[in-house]
């Protein structure tokens, strides 16, 4: 028993050194494209790089992986090896791979080491990630009421990016864009956003129950 817990233990750090390897070279490469073909001053740069809920989740996914390397018994390290929290990171790297391929894919051709990025945030590491949870992450302490603290993020999110386009003009993606769209539609699409991020959640805990029930 102690040599198999030590092999899944081990097959466990291999699986998130990737994890972290893949995250960290696309987002670092990501900025780094984003900055020499600026058209911005550097600091709005930065900010519209950080205003993307695809740079921000996989930057969830690649720390949620470095700090259970490198600190698991850290507070940090035991936050993110929490069922609940890789459960919620789970499912907003899934909507970024399905919003992606379903909405955002055919509106732009990217090109070179930006087509390669682009795959590895919106399509690589959301599979990767899920495989993770999948083969990793315990079901059992998982429960239907863990589903309203996950919306939190996305809601808190949209919010911010409304009001900053309010301020600013820049929306990051185009269906919330409330200059071309309106208030109206862009709620009309926050509000199907929102059921889809629901739908997830329910859907990962429905399958961790079903996992659980085929392990007794």
């Amino acid at each position: 028993m102690i040599i198999w817990e030590k092999l899944q233990t081990k097959k466990q750090q291999i699986y998130l050194t990737i994890v972290a390897v893949i995250s960290w070279f696309a987002l670092v490469t990501q900025f780094y494209l984003l900055v020499i073909n600026r058209s911005n001053p550097i600091s709005e740069t930065i900010i519209r790089f950080f205003s993307y809920f695809t740079i921000l989740t996989n930057l969830f996914v690649a720390l949620c992986a470095t700090v259970q390397l490198m600190n698991p018994k850290s507070g940090a390290g035991k936050f993110f090896s929490k069922p609940t929290t890789l459960t919620a990171i789970a499912v907003y790297i899934m909507m970024v791979g399905i919003v992606y391929n379903i909405i955002l894919r055919f509106t732009w051709n990217p090109q070179g080491m930006q087509m390669i990025v682009d795959e590895f945030l919106h399509s690589v590491i959301p599979v990767v990630f899920l495989l993770y949870w999948l083969l990793f992450t315990p079901k059992g302490s998982l429960q239907w009421k863990n589903i309203f603290s996950w919306l939190i993020y996305p809601l808190i999110y949209i919010l911010l990016i409304l009001i900053r386009g309010a301020l600013s003009g820049f929306y990051p993606y185009p269906f919330i864009d409330v200059k071309n769209l309106g208030y109206n539609r862009v709620l009309l699409h926050s509000c199907g956003l929102f059921i889809a991020f629901l739908f997830l959640s329910l859907l990962l805990v429905a399958i961790s129950k079903m996992m659980r029930r085929n392990l007794r």
